[in-house]
């Protein structure tokens, strides 16, 4: 067997386990395994892992930044006062909080990113569902997850993949919008229409009133104030050309320290809280590519790149649905670096370029580990102990990213 077939399959092995998560084991196990196996073999160099895990620095930083401010916020009671809120203003609709959801979903991956909304968002939801005592959560949970990719590229900071797949040549904000404008409204639109048509047997019943309604302590409102900060911090370094990590972990640090040092509390109750690791499965997807990258499958996506940018409608519009896909078979974070690497390789133009992380960014809504923000949502979940398997989360999938991504790419191109 070649180098490069036991790479791809030890890559395309591991892969599967995160996906199935064989004996319930954690996605991290099996992406760590893989990572480790293929160092062990001798077929990834350590300088080289190391590279590759180097990589995921800016990532490493904003998610721990994010998963600081949630379990704070929950902590602090901050996700029950928003419950109680969102409850209030749905005015016994099922309707319209789900509508309610949608909307504030939309609002939290524009402003603070997908994985916010994985992270922040889902346990707020959930909480509101609770004090609006709904025996069917899961179709506003539901929202969380596929609002945090369908409106993901609306703005540079929606999603970390953004500043992935331009790298340093991120186009200027009135160019960003012009591009991306009308296809995120399109995503946007269409996945909302049918996660609202598809989950309308499961919203029957009203919204009970919540038996109390609790106000917010001093300490959830510096856990809010330190979420409102990180996403200045998010815009103001998006608009400068900085990295996202490095804000978002400062504005979860200072606000963590800020409120232990007011509650005169030890620190070690909320570290065990958080799931940390996230941060080692992130870390074996880029040692992944850094792999692939090695069997010289850059290259080869190069080469097709440039093929596909001598018809250039026809040919971005084929390799955004290709992505797309992709996405969902090794994750959309190492799709998208290869992808940003090939693109930058094979020079090709801003549409193609565009139509590559619509893929990267929308594709994912297909499967549960088609971004790193599902796969948080889905860890989100196991924490208020429900659980949506790779088959439902698919067949809703199926229905919803499919006309997303056909109209979202034609708003582009056309």
């Amino acid at each position: 067997m070649t180098t490069e077939a036991m790479t791809w399959g030890i890559a395309g092995l591991a892969t599967a386990g995160v996906i199935i998560r064989p004996f319930s084991w954690p996605e991290a196990v099996w992406a760590v395994a893989g990572a480790v196996l293929l160092v062990a073999l001798g077929l990834l160099p350590v300088g080289a892992a190391w590279v590759g895990i180097a990589r995921g620095a800016d990532v490493y930083m904003f998610l721990t930044g994010m998963m600081l401010l949630s379990e704070l916020a929950r902590s602090e009671g901050l996700f029950d006062f928003l419950a109680g809120e969102a409850t209030r203003f749905s005015r016994g609709s099922t309707s319209r909080l789900f509508l309610l959801v949608y909307l504030v979903g939309v609002v939290v991956t524009v402003f603070l990113s997908n994985d916010a909304t994985a992270v922040v968002l889902t346990p707020a939801v959930f909480a509101a569902t609770q004090a609006a005592k709904i025996d069917k959560p899961l179709p506003y949970l539901f929202i969380c997850a596929f609002v945090a990719n369908a409106a993901s590229f609306v703005l540079p900071i929606s999603n970390p993949a953004n500043l992935v797949v331009f790298g340093g040549g991120m186009p200027p904000l009135h160019d960003w919008l012009r591009m991306f404008a009308l296809p995120s409204l399109a995503a946007i639109v269409v996945t909302f229409a049918v996660l609202r048509f598809r989950l309308r047997h499961d919203l029957g019943g009203t919204v009970a009133a919540p038996d109390d309604r609790p106000d917010l302590t001093g300490c959830g409102k510096i856990a809010a104030a330190g979420i409102v900060v990180a996403a200045l911090g998010l815009i103001v370094s998006s608009a400068l050309g900085y990295e996202l990590g490095a804000p978002t972990l400062i504005a979860g640090l200072v606000t963590t320290a800020l409120v232990l040092l007011i509650q005169r509390t030890s620190p070690l109750p909320l570290i065990r809280e958080i799931s940390w690791g996230v941060l080692p499965l992130v870390a074996g997807l880029f040692i992944f590519v850094q792999a692939l990258d090695l069997t010289g499958v850059t290259a080869r996506l190069a080469e097709l790149l440039k093929i596909a940018a001598q018809t250039p409608v026809w040919g971005a519009a084929a390799g955004g649905g290709v992505i797309a896909f992709a996405s969902n078979l090794v994750n959309n974070l190492p799709a998208g670096l290869v992808a940003a690497s090939a693109a930058h390789q094979a020079s090709s133009p801003p549409d193609v370029t565009a139509a590559i992380l619509i893929g990267v960014d929308l594709g994912p809504n297909l499967s549960v580990t088609g971004s790193l923000a599902t796969i948080l949502w889905l860890t989100a979940l196991r924490r208020e102990k429900q659980n949506v398997s790779a088959k439902d989360f698919l067949l809703l999938g199926a229905i919803a990213m499919p006309p997303a991504l056909l109209l979202s790419l034609a708003a582009l191109l056309l």
